[in-house]
């Protein structure tokens, strides 16, 4: 038997070498009879060059270098199949690998920083109103410039949301409308913003124009032709979102256990044929009519009828016996299906519902999937796994499912509420790109307060900032620096900032004390300060202006700051108790004097008050501490409109602070203990009682309020009823038992 197999083998061999050298002969011999036509051919001087010649001719002189994005080889598209040929012309394709480092240009943002020009708009070129909106966001950010020489980025005014060539929002002759822009440079640095591509039937994302090197922040966009570190995936939103604040979230209470009404629900069409029916045609399968409802109509375009199947008529009761704010409202999950492009409505309407999305749509490249981690809001699902969807989300824990709603809402607040927001989101991004050494880490992004709000050009630690101390595992500051901000010129020994000065420089938290001179008078001797246990620094303000007291002065080394006016009347172990109530709130407004806001149903516009009552949205800053980065952040947050304001009115600026820190925080500030006589004190012989007194005073603080409100979109104060007191504050027991026990003497 063996012997057989050696045989077997040998023979095997043998049959293999000879076919070999049966191949290779006939290939040798063909060589050699094409060498001896060819030396013949020379030899007579007739030499032509074979089709099938074993080296490439090259040209004499090489060719100049063309970026392989704009190279057209016309040689190579004679044998290329149409469909390939129209891939080849499409957008999509020309500028798919495209990169930051191959495509953009950084030697224009490093010389005036990251400022967006936006073309002006062309005479008789109509802008739908979400376009229009984005446009109004870029131009109302820290980040515009008019002058294109300026510009780091380029947005077009050409409306370029809508290419759906069967929408009446298209714009025709965009390609030439392009070209024509004398700043266009292929695209080089410019950002096209995009909702919808392509058009019946396959839906493509072909914008229908060479965007050349031009970067997309487009909706509904694959991952195939998703370039990373480059475009930008934006959700897709209807016309009716809102420009500037939105609504909050409708998570109101954290709810144990965090389950509602219904598990799992879904309320959307239902193709019948084409892109995008696989998944929604067989979500019937997965519907029970209990806690899982998964509701589709067929009943939607012209021609439905001649198209319904035998579920139709069966799926239209069914839909509309539920309401569909009603089951978003009451489901612990809500499905995304794709529909005829990747992205939905139905997903940014989950977000804020508090109702935890579950994704089917395969290939979908997720908004800002490039800064946020989506598996701590969503649940990504495979639309070929469809069946188990219902036990995968019931085996989630409930400790998750909150985790999951909580998250949805910080997402929604911070970056999807409306369409400056989203805007911003996607400029920031392209900023932390080009400026990598202060970029944002993941942490930032998603975690409150969220990367909008924290500038890393302030500090590139996370712990120069009020809101990680905890995940850093570091404990709040143990030290601040008072600011009292001077107004009136120094005259007489007894006036009270040199009595705030020393109570506040005899604080054991005390580390130093601005004196900020915001008087017309000059400064005064140095000898008319008094002595103190801790630096007494006094600077001039800047022009002498309400803003400049908020203004990131080197000089405060600390963390904490103690804001102060000059007439503010306070002890040492006031300033002691409040700072230690700070360290447990670091991030929010700690103080005395608080205020409030209403609104006026009469007069349909926000209210102040400064009456006593039993609660407050507003602590004001002339006796209140808080972290530092508030001033960086007033200082470069906010628009100079609103800083401009404050100044012309010297009014106002203690308002616009709380309301910045409010929407910071999306909290309330914290008022210390009560002190009846701080309203008596002010209105005492001071530079200020007139101020207090004044009834135009009163009435610049409201129109204040509405100006603010208006430039933030919504009304970010929050009102309160929280006070905090020292232990055993007014109780009846011996005054040599309590910490505190000056304060009950005030």
């Amino acid at each position: 038997m063996q012997a057989k197999k050696r045989y077997f083998i040998l023979l095997s061999a043998g049959s293999c070498l000879a076919l070999l050298f049966y191949f290779g002969g006939l290939q040798f011999r063909a060589s050699r009879s094409h060498s001896r036509r060819e030396e013949h051919s020379r030899r007579n001087g007739l030499h032509h060059p074979s089709p099938d010649h074993f080296w490439p001719r090259f040209p004499d002189a090489l060719r100049p270098f063309v970026p392989w994005d704009q190279l057209e080889n016309e040689d190579s598209s004679v044998h290329i199949s149409p469909r390939q040929k129209r891939d080849a012309n499409s957008s999509i394709y020309k500028g798919k690998k495209c990169r930051m480092e191959s495509c953009f240009d950084f030697t224009l943002c490093k010389k005036n920083g990251f400022k967006v020009y936006v073309y002006p708009q062309q005479k008789g070129e109509k802008i739908a109103e979400s376009y229009q909106n984005i446009l109004a966001a870029i131009e109302g950010s820290r980040f515009y410039t008019s002058d294109p020489s300026q510009a780091c980025l380029f947005v077009l005014s050409l409306d370029t949301l809508d290419r759906d060539q069967l929408s009446p929002q298209y714009v025709h002759n965009l390609r030439s409308k392009v070209q024509s822009l004398h700043l266009w440079n292929s695209g080089r640095n410019h950002l096209i913003f995009n909702l919808y591509s392509g058009t019946w039937p396959d839906y493509t994302e072909d914008v229908g124009f060479d965007i050349g090197q031009a970067m997309l922040a487009k909706a509904s966009i694959s991952t195939e032709n998703f370039r990373p570190n480059f475009d930008v995936s934006i959700p897709l939103f209807s016309k009716d979102h809102p420009r500037t604040g939105g609504e909050r979230g409708f998570l109101k209470f954290n709810t144990i256990p965090p389950l509602r009404k219904y598990m799992l629900v879904f309320k959307g069409k239902r193709y019948l044929t084409g892109i995008g029916s696989d998944t929604r045609n067989a979500l019937y399968h997965v519907h029970n009519g209990e806690d899982v409802l998964l509701l589709t109509t067929c009943k939607h375009g012209k021609d439905w009828q001649k198209h319904k199947d035998s579920r139709c008529d069966r799926d239209n009761t069914e839909y509309e016996k539920y309401d569909y704010r009603e089951m978003l409202h009451n489901a612990t999950f809500c499905l995304v299906p794709r529909g005829r492009r990747l992205g939905s409505f139905r997903f940014l309407e989950a977000l804020q519902a508090a109702c935890v999305p579950v994704m089917l749509s395969n290939g979908w490249e997720l908004p800002f999937s490039e800064v946020i981690n989506w598996n701590q809001a969503a649940v990504i699902g495979d639309e070929r796994l469809l069946l188990q969807i219902p036990s995968t989300i019931r085996s989630i824990h409930q400790d998750k499912i909150l985790a999951l709603r909580q998250q949805t809402q910080f997402l929604w607040e911070a970056y999807f509420s409306s369409v400056e927001k989203i805007v911003l989101t996607t400029l920031e991004i392209i900023q932390d790109r080009i400026f990598k050494h202060i970029s944002r880490n993941s942490l930032i992004w998603n975690k409150h307060p969220g990367g909008l709000f924290v500038l890393p050009q302030y500090s590139s630690y996370l712990g120069d900032f009020p809101y990680y101390y905890a995940n850093l595992g570091l404990k709040p500051p143990s030290k601040f620096t008072a600011v009292i901000h001077a107004v009136t010129p120094l005259v007489s020994q007894s006036q009270p900032v040199l009595k705030l000065l020393v109570a506040a420089a005899r604080s054991q938290y005390c580390a130093q004390i601005i004196v900020l001179w915001n008087c017309d008078k000059p400064l005064p001797a140095k000898h008319r300060w008094p002595a103190t246990a801790v630096p007494v620094i006094v600077i001039e303000g800047e022009s002498k202006v309400m803003s400049s007291r908020f203004l990131p002065y080197d000089n405060i080394v600390t963390d904490a700051v103690l804001s102060l006016d000059e007439d503010t009347v306070l002890s040492t172990t006031e300033v002691d108790f409040a700072f230690t109530v700070w360290q447990s709130f670091p991030e929010r407004i700690v103080g005395y004097p608080a205020r409030s806001h209403f609104w006026d149903n009469s007069k349909e516009r926000w209210g102040y008050t400064s009456k006593w009552t039993n609660d407050y949205s507003m602590v004001l800053t002339g006796a209140a501490l808080y972290h530092k980065y508030y001033h960086y952040l007033y200082t470069h947050y906010l628009p100079a409109s609103l800083k401009n304001m404050v100044d012309q009115l010297a009014n106002c600026e203690d308002i616009l602070m709380n309301f910045l820190v409010s929407a910071v925080t999306k909290l309330p500030p914290i008022k210390v203990t009560q002190k009846k006589q701080y309203k008596e004190t002010m209105m005492g012989q001071t530079s200020r009682a007139s101020r207090w007194a004044d009834p135009d005073h009163f009435a610049q603080r409201q129109s204040c309020m509405n100006t603010f409100a208006s430039w933030f979109g919504y009304m970010p104060l929050i009102h309160s009823q929280m006070r905090l007191d020292p232990v055993l504050f007014k109780d009846q027991v011996s005054i040599l038992r309590k910490k505190y026990r000056d304060i009950e003497r005030l």
